[in-house]
Parts: C-alpha cells; structure tokens; sequence
C-alpha cells in the first residue's frame, strides 16, 4: 500500500474505535442488514447490545463464563457476540446443523451457562439436559423463553467494569471430538485489542472509513464471523445472507454498493459456473477486497476469477487456532497458487515429523506462533490435545506446505488428507485442480483408499457437469487429462461419480464423511 492510500484510508487519531464507540458518535448509521432485508442502525444495536450485557450479570455470569449460540445468520450472533466482548465472557458459536448428541456435547463441554439457539434446533433438545436459561430465536419451545426477553427491562446505557471478550470456537474435530480454543482474557477495554482486530482487515486496501460487508456464509464460522465482526468494528455496514446463492450474491453487490466479501473457493466455482450473461448483467464495481481461505484454491479458478474481477482477490491461511500468512492480488499473480508470507508479528517454519526444519522447497507440517511468544490458547478440557499441537513456541492446524526460495509460503493439504502410495507423499489438492479443468467435471474430490500393495490408491470422486455422462468412457477421458499434468503415480486409479459432496455450509469438503462412504460404507 502506498503512503497516499495510506494516510487518505485511515481514521484520525482522535476518531473513534470500534463499533461501541463509533455507534455511540453515529447512532443513525446502518450497522446490519439481516437477510429479510430490515436494518439495524448503530444506535439500536448498541442499546440492544448493553441490555444483553446488563442481562447475562442478572443472570449471575461473570468474566470468563460462557454463552452457547446456534442461530441462523442475523443479527443475533453479532449483537451477542459485540455483548459478550465487552463485559470479559465467552461466546462458543455452535453448528446449527449438528446432531442433537453434538450440541450437547459443546454446550457441556464448554461449561456455557446460558443457551440461545434457533427454534428449529431447541426443538430437538430436551430442556433437562441444558443450563437453566435458555432463549430460542424465530418461534416458541416449550421450555425455553423468546430471546428478545434477554436483557429486557434492563438499562441501554454502557455497563460498568467493561473488558475484553472472546470467542472459543471449536475445532472441526478430524480425528475424535471437537475441542474448543480458549484464549486467556485479559482485564483491559475491548477498544485495547479493537485496534489490532482491525488492521487485519485493513490490509486488505480498502476504504476503512466506510463501506459494506457481505457475509454469505454461516455465520457461526470462525472466518465468516471474525471478518464480518471486524468489519463492524470498522464501522461498515453488515449485509447478512441466510445462505449462498451464486447469483443473489451478485444481486446483493449491486444493490448494497457491497465493498468487502469473505468466501471459500467452493463459492468461486459456483460463481464462475453462472452462465456469462447472468454475471455480466451486474454492476460489481463497488468491490474492493474479495477475501477467501478455508481449502487450496485451484490455481485455474483463481486466475478466472481475477480476469473477471480484477486484482481484488485477496487470499490468508489461518485456522481457529490463529492466523499464519497473507498474501495481495499483485503477489499472487506473480506467485501462483501461493498462500503469501507471513503476517507481521508471526513466525512460521515447516517442520518434518521429528520436528526439525526441513530446506526451502520441502515439504512438512506448518507451525506459527506470534514472535517470541509461547502460544496463549489452550484446547478447553484436553492439555494433551493441547501438548501435541505444540512445538516449543509454534503450534499447529494440521496444515501441510512449503516455503519457497523467495518466503512465501505453498498450501498443500491438511495432513490428515495426504496420500502415501507406496511411500511417495500424494497431495489431493493437486490432482482435484488438474480435474477441475475438464469441462465435464462439475466438482471432485480426491481421496485416498486402502491398496494391498500400495498402502493406499488414489480415487478421485466426480460430481459430472450438466450433459456429461458418467461411466467407463468419461473416466478414460479424465484419466488422459490428468495424464497432461500429473505425473504417472498421481494419476488416479480409480473414478467413482457422485451427484453431490458432502460439504459444510460453507462449501468445505467433509473428507473424513467422503472417505467413510468409499472405505467403511457401513459406517
């Protein structure tokens, strides 16, 4: 960023931080959008947010205690999580779509003493089972209280003895349950860690003074969540989505004036498969930062959406458990496929499984921790889930890569998703984006199954595109493609077509779900 952009994007010193302050100042300003389109303002949701705050003492909880939230996309989840984060308390998002044994399991693991969940789900949970104050959102359970009657009664004016609130989401539990990522709270204002939590998003270049954030993911994501949470911090606007539709987000572009965008790649292959009449017909010219992370993004799809947008496709890896690097549209198109260096303030090596680091150019786990510092969080209730994740000063999300001569940092795959074959280290991402190019694969997924002799085989899993016909001849054809990219022993030997993927509403590929219906079908 240059020094122009530089001083005519930031806020004055004396201007005000994050969103507690700067709805107080601007009371009329829009803060939310919710999906049916009613809005927000700052002021609203201010007072909303203090009665909450207020509510949760009442109710006897106190600094470090816990709230469990499992609502659809609305404000909601933003005004709790603004409430909690002002008065030291812990808001734990919870999957929606879970299993009722699942939720359970989160809400008593994370100790929450208060439950707001969306009535469709508080359904499915007997009351006994739950903390005493439950709140249902959009209907009524017998059992539970509407939740417009947290913080009801109570005064919309700041609480007293204010400080920093966190949030402790839970890991996607690969391999056994899912644990939560505590952070220690300090006893300061949240405006003390607001700045920090914003220049994050700063460095995308954008306008920061003004503008409009689009989520169109579930919220209860850690992504999704923090960037639309910081981007409230900024003091834009908040459109929120129910759920990803490819041409109602380019509808909802145009017609917010949207600025800022969180996606997966999944989404960018659904956009990119609009007809071009569809994605012609839109003015996105109010984009400055379309943001994306959560998987390796195929080089061919990311170079599309460049050519349709421009250089504003901004990419990081970073995990529930902390960011690792960053890279700019410019950086990327020099350095394809690359994933960026890493963040200011952070160290990141790649270790081999003894824990030493490896040369540039080979392939390990990838640790990070904040320079000079031994990591700060801890899995809630599992010091040796804790323990294992550690080495000295670094943890890890399980992540595999590389560095290059020039620093920046190469996404391969989780490590839990890499294929040995006859002792040769295979990486799926790198065969699912040679496969994505044949015009008559729609998705794929690449997986890796038992083999007698190999250990393990590669088998790629197609999703065909509208008109191809899937069968012995469409494998052949795929396996030729793959054959003018791939090396011999990455080529798949074995084709298996599918309508659909198991995904998390965020277009994450539920591998270990794929696995299981190829290896255990039993299961």
């Amino acid at each position: 960023m240059s020094s122009a952009t530089q001083s005519s994007t930031t806020p004055s010193p004396t201007a005000p931080i994050g969103f507690y302050e700067i709805a107080a100042a601007e009371p009329g300003r829009v803060a939310i959008i919710d999906p049916d389109g009613s809005a927000l303002t700052s002021g609203e949701l201010l007072a909303r947010v203090n009665r909450v705050s207020r509510a949760l003492r009442s109710h006897g909880l106190t600094a470090g205690d816990a709230v469990a939230v499992a609502v659809h996309n609305g404000h909601e989840y933003l005004e709790l999580s603004l409430a909690l984060g002002q008065v030291g308390m812990f808001l734990v998002p919870v999957n929606w779509r879970l299993a009722p044994a699942e939720t359970r399991y989160i809400i008593q693991d994370s100790g929450a003493k208060v439950v707001v969940m969306d009535a469709e789900q508080a359904a499915t949970l007997p009351p006994e089972s739950l903390p005493e104050h439950r709140f249902v959102v959009g209907g009524a359970v017998d059992g539970w209280r509407p939740y417009p009657e947290l913080g009801a009664g109570e005064s919309a004016d700041t609480p007293p003895q204010r400080r920093l609130g966190s949030v402790m989401g839970y890991t996607s539990g690969t391999t056994g349950s899912p644990k939560g990522v505590r952070f220690p709270l300090p006893d300061v204002l949240p405006e003390a860690a607001i700045t920090s939590f914003t220049a994050f998003v700063s460095r995308y270049e954008i306008t920061v003074a003004e503008g409009v954030h689009l989520v169109c993911s579930p919220i209860y994501h850690a992504a999704p969540s923090g960037h639309a949470s910081a981007f409230l911090h900024l003091g834009h606007t908040v459109v929120l989505q129910d759920r990803f539709d490819a041409e109602d987000v380019l509808r909802a572009v145009e017609r917010y004036r949207v600025t800022s965008v969180h996606m997966v790649p999944t989404h960018f292959h659904r956009l990119l498969r609009l007809p071009e009449e569809v994605r012609s017909a839109y003015d996105l010219s109010s984009l400055e930062a379309v943001i994306h992370a959560g998987a390796p993004c195929p080089v061919p799809i990311k170079q599309q959406m460049m050519e349709w947008l421009g250089p504003r496709v901004w990419e990081y890896l970073g995990s529930t458990e902390g960011s690792v690097s960053l890279v700019s549209p410019r950086e990327w198109l020099r350095k394809p496929g690359t994933v960026g260096r890493p963040v200011p303030n952070t160290d990141v090596k790649i270790l081999d499984e003894d824990g030493k680091e490896v040369p540039v150019g080979e392939a390990g786990t990838i640790y990070f921790g904040t320079s000079g510092r031994r990591p700060a969080f801890e899995y809630n209730n599992d010091s040796d889930k804790t323990a294992a994740a550690r080495r000295g000063d670094l943890v890890t999300a399980g992540d595999y890569g590389y560095f290059d001569e020039d620093g920046y940092l190469f996404l391969l795959d989780r490590r839990t998703d890499l294929i040995i074959s006859g002792g040769v280290n295979i990486y799926p991402a790198e065969i699912e984006q040679a496969l994505i190019t044949h015009s008559a694969v729609a998705d794929v997924a690449v997986i890796g199954v038992p083999d007698p002799d190999w250990g393990q085989s590669v088998l790629a899993v197609v999703q065909p595109a509208a008109g191809a016909v899937p069968g012995d001849e469409l494998a052949a054809e795929l396996r030729a493609h793959c054959a003018e990219y791939l090396a011999s022993f990455k080529i798949p030997r074995r084709y298996e077509f599918r309508a659909d993927f198991p995904r998390t509403e965020t277009g994450k590929l539920q591998r270990r779900k794929l696995r299981d219906a190829y290896i255990n079908p039993s299961i």
